[in-house]
């Protein structure tokens, strides 16, 4: 048992040890099978023949790691048309997949249906039925195999004959279903026409000539589609046609031109005429009819219309619709106007801007200056007296005032022209303090309001509220008694108007009057019986005025009444005397008398006592005492005493009483009374005496004249200077001259005031009213006025007011106010460019309105310039240098012309002058850009413009109308239009034959008496187009070269040949390697196609090469195809076979048995033809022969040794 696991674990060692030693000499696994790539592109034409293989820029297929693989390719998705076939082909160590169409009844390849298909490859390998898979995606090529077409196939433009040249008239549209250069066409004339041009791509129609209605009124053209193909491929028919027609119409060549005067109209006008406007238009027939004038902005209210003048007319007339707002637009409307003619199509004119202004605003609207004039005026002015000057803005010579109806206007004088506003009479603040006016303007567009204040003077007297006064009273009134009231009234204001009263009677009197009230009252005990019984007073009523008071008297008369004051008194009292009993009835006994000192009292009288028997009768009014019945008998008889009591009476009072005694003698005697006397008659007569002499003194009065209350003299004026002289520039306000005047009067009536009434009609002066200094009101011109004749009034303040008058002429002066002003506003004048220098060429003409060297003018050019001068004098202007209208075509001007004062500040103005240079025929035509350089294709049809030729002339009219022609013009190649200066092209092109032309232009203009031209080259660069048809080709598409590996550098391997169906460059043939394993250790010949050794090679590092070698055509557009070249490089035994190990360590159990394996020895010849062919022997280390081994196996045998050997292989 123990030897069996010793035998057992000696195997185990063994297994081991050889495992050890074979490991390295095991075969590797080859490689999973897969495609190089997982997507491939490929090529292949549409309309290919059957068997057509794809095209594909690299190699299709799988490398074969193991030799033993049998491939096969199959398309198994992407080909439901069932077109192409998948195939395999083995070269090398590379197994190719191709794919090609099928032939037979199977679809065609459309790209216009389909341009692409997407195929997936399945490889199989038929061994072991491993298989992999792949997408290839086949792109369809287009062929030239459609036609352009047209669509429309008709077209139709129409043209006014004077359509510019150069201008678009039509677009032709075709369209090709092919890609690339095969889609490509070219647009022509099937017949060459030299009045319009095609442009080869874009089918744009250009008219190149003039068209003239009168000549042709239609065209008619065939328009060509060619393909390019027709050159490329040389077929024919790939074309098309449409056919295009021009209408030539008569032109509407010209728009209507509007040319407009404004105007203002006048006020009065009913239906006013705002500007007249022109139209013309220089075409015939109906184009050059007018169809409408329209306003086509500026009137969004449409308050404007145009009228014709006369129908059918040009000429048409801007008027109002209605009412204008012209409120809203003060300064105007800005009216912009249009024309239209009766054309098909109608032109339209360009806009026309027409201002029209009202007839009251001529350069923006009338305002006052002040929209409220405040003024004040003394009640003491005289008519005439300015108030105030109102003033509307801008002014117009036509511009006048006037008053609007207010109440006060009455007393008020408006200057229509100048806006001053004056007295009319003198005017009383006690009526109306205050005066509102309201001034316009004649158009009533403007008003302001003119508030005058009355300043109250003291120019009313004080006016009792009656003419005379009357009063009475009774006597002994106590003093201070009030008698009555006088009342005076004064209109002025303040204390002008504040009365105070008077007694103005020189002698005194029992009166007073309050200086306030006016109420006069007694200054003395009256007694009407001893003093005056009527006063007559001269009451003065004064004003507190200044500088002087005004006082006016008023009569007064004051009546003493009489008061019943005074008793009866007895002349006589006391009486006895004796009468006879025989005293007749009726007999006068006495006259008892009594007297009363109060007038116009009558006494009555009568018997108190003493007469009970009624013997007696008394006269109650004579005071008569008669015997009223008999003494004889009767009762009268028995008695002869009596004593009677006599009473006086004046009505209330009552005498002390009177006593007669009277004895009745029966003897004759005579009545005979005694009485005493009282003296009562000649007290009273000395007091009636007195009192009468009083009323005397007061008589004196009536007589006396008040000087102070009366205007006795007119005023007068002191000067007697009767003419002056000022300057028109004296400022506003200068005083002049004072018109001093005397009064002799006092007061009031010596008191002047001063106005000027007359001569002053454009309101220039204006008169102090206080002082008399002249002075200017508003500014002189004497320009417009040389001489004024002033009327001075001078009045006093008296009432009744005096005055008098005095005439001032005045002279103005010149001074220098006035600028020169040119006769015109500006000035033109057109001069030939090759004027002479010092030519006359226009004169400028300014005048001024001052005298003398104040009017003199010079004149002076302004303007830096060395081309024109002016005569100072005469304001003739010279030409003095060279001109040139090219170079400036128009000269403005500046002229000066200035006065010439000694004194004073010089004025001047200045205007103007256009010079405009008119045009002369010294520049001939120049070219822009001064030579050309064309690049166009070969196959360009004929009747291609390939370029417009631009000549500049800058001289105007004739001469500057270019006309062009060929000096060389390429053997007839090219031609050019005379008028567009367009080229063409006139015979085909052939780079082949002619890559370049150089030809000479020459323009030439039309001027006269000569003509100028010039010319210049264009360069025409012939670019060849691609007429490589044809790639070039190999007869396999894969081929197979051998090379052993101890060739020289620069052996031959083998050679590669295409072929090109192309001439020419197009079928020159260039070769090259441009993919592979192989690149730089081979190389081509470029032209041969002869494949050389680049590197040493060695078999055993690469056994074999893959080359991609190109061939190229030299085309423009090169086209290429390539050739897989596989090339196998030849063994040779030039490497010795080597073991596996350097060193081998095998191990062997003693006492082994013989024959016993101990190591095996691998070994290996890089040399291919050498590894089949190897040896083994062992060379040394063996001289006991231990060991054995096998010549072919090479396994060592041993007996009990451990032993490592060398052998050497052969």
């Amino acid at each position: 048992m123990g030897r069996y696991w010793t035998m057992l674990l000696l195997l185990m060692l063994l297994m081991q040890h050889f495992e050890n030693c074979e490991g390295n000499q095991r075969p590797h696994h080859a490689s999973p099978m897969q495609f190089t790539q997982v997507q491939y592109n490929a090529t292949v034409y549409e309309n290919s023949a059957a068997k057509t293989y794809v095209g594909h820029p690299v190699k299709m297929g799988i490398y074969i790691t193991d030799p033993l693989w049998d491939l096969r390719y199959k398309i198994i998705s992407g080909d439901n048309e069932n077109l192409f076939k998948a195939e395999e082909y083995v070269l090398g160590n590379f197994c190719f997949l191709r794919i090609r169409t099928k032939g037979g009844n199977t679809a065609i390849l459309n790209r216009e249906v389909r341009d692409h298909y997407i195929l997936t490859v399945k490889a199989v390998e038929k061994n072991t039925n491993a298989e992999t898979r792949t997408k290839v995606r086949i792109q369809v090529l287009d062929t030239n195999d459609l036609r352009p077409l047209f669509s429309p196939t008709s077209y139709s433009v129409s043209l006014p004959e004077n359509t510019a040249i150069r201008t678009s008239i039509a677009r032709v549209s075709a369209t090709d279903a092919d890609i690339g250069t095969n889609g490509e066409f070219y647009y022509s004339f099937k017949e060459r026409t030299d009045v319009f041009a095609i442009h080869p791509t874009s089918g744009v129609v250009v008219l190149t000539g003039r068209l003239d209605y009168s000549d042709t009124k239609q065209y008619e053209m065939e328009i060509l589609a060619v393909d390019r193909g027709l050159k490329l491929y040389g077929s024919s028919g790939i074309s098309s046609m449409a056919k295009l027609t021009v209408h030539v119409e008569q032109a509407n060549e010209y728009a209507p031109v509007i040319t407009a005067v404004p105007l203002t109209p006048s006020e009065s006008d009913r239906d006013p005429t705002y500007a007249i406007v022109t139209v013309e238009d220089n075409d015939q027939g109906s184009n050059g009819e007018i169809a409408s004038l329209n306003i086509v902005a500026g009137d969004a209210l449409q308050q404007f219309k145009t009228v014709r003048s006369v129908p059918g007319g040009k000429e048409y007339r801007i008027k109002a619709i209605g009412h204008i707002d012209w409120e809203s637009h003060p300064f105007g409307y800005n009216l912009t106007l249009q024309a239209k003619d009766k054309g098909n199509p109608p032109q339209f004119s360009s806009v026309k801007v027409v201002h029209v202004t009202s007839p009251q605003f001529k350069s923006g609207p009338v305002r006052f200056e002040k929209e409220i004039y405040r003024a004040e005026i003394s009640e003491f002015a005289p008519p005439n007296t300015p108030v105030i000057m109102v003033k509307a803005v801008p002014t117009y010579p036509h511009l006048r005032y006037a008053f609007k109806n207010t109440q006060g206007k009455v007393k008020f004088n408006l200057n229509t022209h100048t806006g001053l506003i004056t007295t009319l009479e003198p005017i009383k603040a006690q009526y109306a303090s205050h005066f509102e006016l309201e001034v316009v303007t004649s158009d009533r567009r403007a008003s302001a309001k003119v508030l005058v204040k009355v300043l109250g003077m003291n120019s009313n007297s004080p006016e009792f509220t009656q003419t005379s006064y009357k009063a009475s009273f009774d006597e002994n009134v106590s003093i201070g008694t009030s008698i009555m009231r006088v009342t005076a009234k004064d209109p002025d204001e303040g204390e002008n108007g504040y009365v105070t009263y008077s007694i103005a009677n020189l002698n005194p009197l029992p009166f007073v009057i309050n200086h306030f009230s006016g109420i006069i009252s007694t200054s003395e005990d009256l007694d009407y019986e001893l003093m005056p019984r009527v006063y007559s007073l001269r009451i003065r009523a004064s004003d507190w005025g200044i500088p002087y008071r005004r006082e006016v008297e008023v009569p007064v008369t004051i009546i003493l009444n009489n008061l019943n004051d005074n008793i009866p008194l007895f002349e006589k009292i006391n009486c006895e005397g004796i009468i006879p009993r025989d005293l007749g009835v009726g007999e006068q006994i006495a006259t008892v008398s009594a007297i009363d000192a109060d007038e116009l009292q009558l006494v009555r009288y009568q018997i108190e006592s003493g007469n009970e028997l009624d013997l007696f009768s008394l006269n109650p009014n004579s005071g008569v005492l008669s015997l009223k019945q008999s003494l004889i008998d009767g009762i009268g008889a028995k008695m002869s005493f009596y004593s009677l009591k006599i009473t006086a009476t004046d009505g209330e009072n009552f005498a002390e009483p009177l006593y007669i005694n009277i004895t009745v003698a029966n003897s004759r005697k005579p009545v005979n009374l005694q009485c005493e006397e009282t003296g009562v008659a000649k007290m009273l007569a000395e007091k009636l005496l007195q009192a009468n002499k009083l009323h005397s003194r007061g008589e004196v009065e009536d007589v006396f004249f008040d000087t102070h209350s009366v205007n006795v003299h007119a005023p007068q004026f002191r000067s007697t200077l009767s003419s002056i002289e000022i300057r028109e520039d004296q400022p506003v306000g200068s005083s002049i001259i004072l018109m001093n005047a005397t009064d002799p009067d006092t007061g009031f009536n010596g008191k002047l005031v001063y106005v000027i009434s007359g001569g002053n009609e454009d309101s220039s002066f204006i008169v102090d009213m206080e002082s008399g200094m002249l002075k200017i009101l508003s500014p002189l011109d004497r320009e417009l006025k040389d001489k004024y004749a002033l009327n001075i009034t001078v009045y006093d303040l008296g009432i009744p007011q005096k005055s008098a008058w005095a005439l001032l002429d005045i002279k103005i002066l010149d001074a220098n106010d006035n600028p020169p002003e040119f006769l015109q506003d500006s000035y033109f004048v057109e001069v030939s460019e090759n004027k002479e220098p010092d030519s006359e060429i226009i004169q400028v003409e300014a005048t001024d309105k001052d005298l003398g060297a104040n009017g003199e003018v010079k004149y002076s050019l302004l303007t830096d310039t060395d081309k024109f001068t002016i005569n100072s004098v005469t304001g003739v202007v010279k030409v003095v240098g060279v001109l040139d209208r090219e170079e400036q075509h128009v000269y403005f001007l500046k002229i000066e012309a200035r006065d010439q004062p000694t004194e004073e500040r010089q004025l001047f103005s200045t205007i103007i002058l256009k010079v405009s240079v008119e045009d002369v025929n010294d520049n001939p035509p120049k070219f822009i850009p001064s030579n050309y350089h064309v690049k166009i294709r070969e196959d360009l049809p004929e009747g291609t413009i390939i370029t417009w030729l631009e000549a500049y002339d800058p001289d105007l009219g004739q001469s500057s109308q270019v006309r062009y022609s060929l000096l060389d013009s390429g053997d007839g190649t090219f031609d050019v239009d005379k008028l567009s200066g367009a080229i063409r092209i006139v015979q085909r092109l052939d780079y082949e034959k002619t890559q370049l032309y150089n030809l000479t232009v020459r323009a030439k203009d039309k001027g006269k008496p000569i003509s100028l031209s010039s010319t210049c080259f264009v360069e025409v660069e012939i670019v060849d187009v691609n007429e490589n048809l044809h790639p070039p080709r190999f007869s396999i598409f894969a081929d197979k070269g051998f090379i052993k590996e101890d060739a020289p550098i620069g052996s031959s391997v083998m050679t590669v040949s295409a072929y090109d169906e192309d001439a020419g460059r197009d079928g020159e043939i260039r070769y090259s390697i441009r993919d592979g394993s192989g690149i730089g250790v081979f190389r081509i010949d470029e032209e041969k196609g002869i494949i050389e050794t680049a590197d040493r090679l060695d078999h055993e590092t690469t056994s074999h090469y893959w080359l991609t070698v190109y061939a190229t055509d030299q085309g423009v557009v090169p086209l290429s195809s390539f050739i897989e070249i596989y090339i196998e490089v030849g063994d040779v035994n030039d490497n010795a076979p080597q073991t596996t190990e350097p060193v081998y360590y095998p191990e062997v159990m003693e006492n082994s048995l013989k024959d016993v394996s101990v190591v095996q020895i691998e070994a290996f010849d890089p040399d291919s033809s050498s590894s089949e062919k190897l040896t083994y022997k062992i060379t040394s280390g063996n001289p006991q022969g231990f060991f054995a081994i096998n010549p072919k196996t090479v396994t060592f045998k041993a007996a009990s040794v451990r032993i490592c050997l060398i052998s050497r292989l052969k």
